[in-house]
């Protein structure tokens, strides 16, 4: 019998090391982050939605998710603030060679095979269209 209740006890100390503990370290982080909210972060909504604070008082905030769009929600609807966006490093002059690609010239052959190929589809796809009928068109 006291090697079942050790085992128990062994038991119950690794789910607690390997499910309660992590869970409350990330609840503590998610606080911690809520909880520091600012105006100008880029934050992800819980539903997804991505935007920036505009407005903060107390546990509500304005996100802004589009030019002329804001989103009134509470401080818990914040999933993750996103890091600063990085600028690309620029060339020392300022311009951006364009990338040479090795192409090969078609084929005559393939060349009418490809062009045949792409209005056949087109074909098909306008005369589908046409062949629609309306629900008023059948009366």
């Amino acid at each position: 019998m006291p090697a079942f209740v050790i085992l128990l006890l062994l038991l119950f100390a690794v789910f607690y090391v390997l499910v309660f503990r992590p869970q409350r370290q990330r609840q503590a982080q998610q606080k911690s982050m809520i909880d520091h909210l600012g105006v100008g972060e880029d934050v992800l909504t819980t539903g997804g939605i991505y935007g920036t604070i505009t407005h903060a008082e107390g546990d509500d905030l304005v996100v802004q998710i589009a030019d002329g769009v804001e989103v009134h929600m509470t401080r818990r609807g914040i999933a993750a603030i996103l890091p600063p966006e990085e600028e690309e490093e620029e060339e020392e002059d300022g311009e951006e060679e364009p990338e040479e690609h090795d192409e090969q010239p078609l084929d005559e052959t393939e060349g009418e095979l490809g062009k045949n190929a792409v209005r056949s589809s087109e074909e098909s796809v306008t005369s589908a269209s046409r062949s629609t009928v309306s629900a008023d068109d059948e009366r």
